[in-house]
């Protein structure tokens, strides 16, 4: 008798959690169907949609393990109708062989190829108070080209033809993000995007590519250790003055800071000078004729020299003469400048900045998010574009392992291999930054033996191409 007392109250406790579950199930699909704020749960949400944002989303929807997921790209800007024109823009970007493999792999350089590049096959980098001078060529690193100067509407324009087959990602434009409620430990898996006019998204993964002012790095309350340089970057698109084959960059550090010519065509070259806010308000400000004036006069000017330091790199050129090594590089004439495009002048800051992570749970930064860089290397997209083929292997090994798409192994395995490869060049970068601020004697003499050095010194040389590339 109380065994069948037992027994039938614990059905009808049975019932009633049945009926509570119920009740609860309907009340959730009644709460998501009238929500209409909640525009849905991804594997990944891709916060950022400028190069390496589009870029990465791109690589995970050609990847055949990765195309699985289901993706989201939040860009800020209108979806554009991009034409080619006659006119150059001024903002390009200089990118390395290892940057063309990625885009190879992704069947983004035959449309590159088909708009227009301009291959960079030779690069001469002279100091204005010496004879010091480095050059590299093609024949440097195994009969590649050096570099490639693309504008960054051509190669957004690429990768968002490639993107536009993707059949898992899904893009906003005009995107603004107001906030992000981030997973506190790998146990939630669960990161929430809130957009400024009050729609949702959820996902596991959180990719930052969101640039400099990283609102998604903000947000893992990571440290970043930036500063500013006294420095801004004065862009332009310049008319050479006589036709050429046009394949060589030009970089000349002066005593204001360096000035460097990226060809483009036969008769076109952009203009990347980085100087004091100061000169640059006031370059921006001059008469376009006065203009290139200051640009030749930049490129050809012979500035004081010290008889110390001429006697001393005559002396150290003789001793690797005298060791069989070449005493110095065949001094190739710089352009002259004849006009300027209309309105293509523009200036921007200089910074150094680097993120000490890269990942928190859920969580991870590539591109101008996790690092910032000095202009004069042209090292800061490529180092984006590394992040993007970490990442893309990492994350399949992880997934074809059985991994979670959060697990920690393969994120610190993305932070280990990008830091080891980030921060040296970037210390780099900022060395010869500050190695070129000052024009006292002993920064002088130092510098230009060391480019005399490096330029007589072939393995070197090709070892420093080598890295700039990878």
């Amino acid at each position: 008798m109380l065994v069948n007392i037992i027994m039938k109250q614990n059905c009808l406790l049975i019932a009633h959690l049945k009926n509570n579950i119920k009740i609860l199930s309907s009340a959730r699909r009644l709460s998501t169907k009238n929500d209409e704020k909640f525009k849905g749960k991804y594997d990944v949400i891709i916060a950022g949609g400028g190069m390496v944002g589009c870029t990465l989303a791109c690589a995970m929807g050609k990847n055949a393990l990765l195309s699985n997921l289901k993706i989201l790209l939040l860009e800020g800007s209108p979806n554009k109708k991009y034409e080619l024109t006659p006119h150059y823009s001024n903002r390009v970007v200089a990118l390395n062989q290892n940057t063309k493999s990625l885009m190879n792999s992704i069947n983004v350089w035959e449309h590159v190829e088909a708009l227009r590049l301009q291959p960079v096959r030779h690069m001469q980098v002279w100091d204005a108070c010496s004879d010091a001078m480095i050059t590299f060529s093609s024949t440097d690193i195994l009969d590649d080209d050096v570099a490639y100067i693309v504008e960054n509407d051509v190669l957004l324009h690429a990768v968002s033809k490639e993107l536009s087959k993707s059949k898992n990602i899904e893009t906003v434009y005009q995107a603004k993000i107001a906030s992000y409620q981030l997973s506190q430990s790998q146990l939630s898996h669960e990161n929430i995007v809130k957009m400024s006019n009050g729609d949702t998204y959820s996902c596991d993964l959180l990719i930052g590519a969101d640039g400099a002012n990283s609102a998604v790095r903000n947000a893992m309350g990571v440290q970043y250790v930036s500063w500013k340089y006294d420095h801004t970057g004065v862009v332009a698109t310049l008319q050479l003055a006589e036709e050429s084959e046009n394949t060589t960059a030009w970089q000349r550090f002066l005593p204001t800071g360096p000035i460097a010519l990226l060809p483009l065509n036969s008769k076109q070259s952009s203009l990347v000078w980085s100087t004091s806010p100061e000169h640059a308000k006031e370059l921006l400000n001059l008469p376009e004729e006065r203009f290139v004036d200051a640009l030749n006069d930049a490129l050809w000017k012979q500035y004081p020299r010290s008889k110390g330091i001429d006697a001393c790199t005559a002396w150290v050129g003789s001793i690797l003469h005298r060791l069989g090594l070449p005493d110095g590089a065949q001094r190739q004439l710089p352009p002259s400048i004849c006009e300027i495009t209309p309105n293509s002048r523009a200036a921007f800051p200089l910074a150094f900045g680097h993120s000490t992570k890269y990942i928190a749970p859920g969580v991870v930064l590539i591109g101008d998010a996790a690092h910032r860089v000095h202009p004069l290397a042209g090292q800061g997209v490529n180092l984006g574009f590394g992040d993007i083929k970490d990442l893309t292997e990492l994350l399949t090994d992880a997934l074809y392992s059985g991994l979670d798409i959060t697990h920690s192994d393969w994120m610190q395995k993305y932070e280990t291999t990008r830091q080891r490869h980030n921060v040296p060049t970037q210390l780099c970068v900022d060395a010869l930054y500050r190695l070129y601020a000052y024009n006292i004697p002993p920064f002088v003499l130092a510098r230009s033996i060391g480019l005399q050095i490096t330029n007589a010194l072939h393995p070197v040389k090709k070892l420093l191409m080598s890295h700039a590339t990878t």
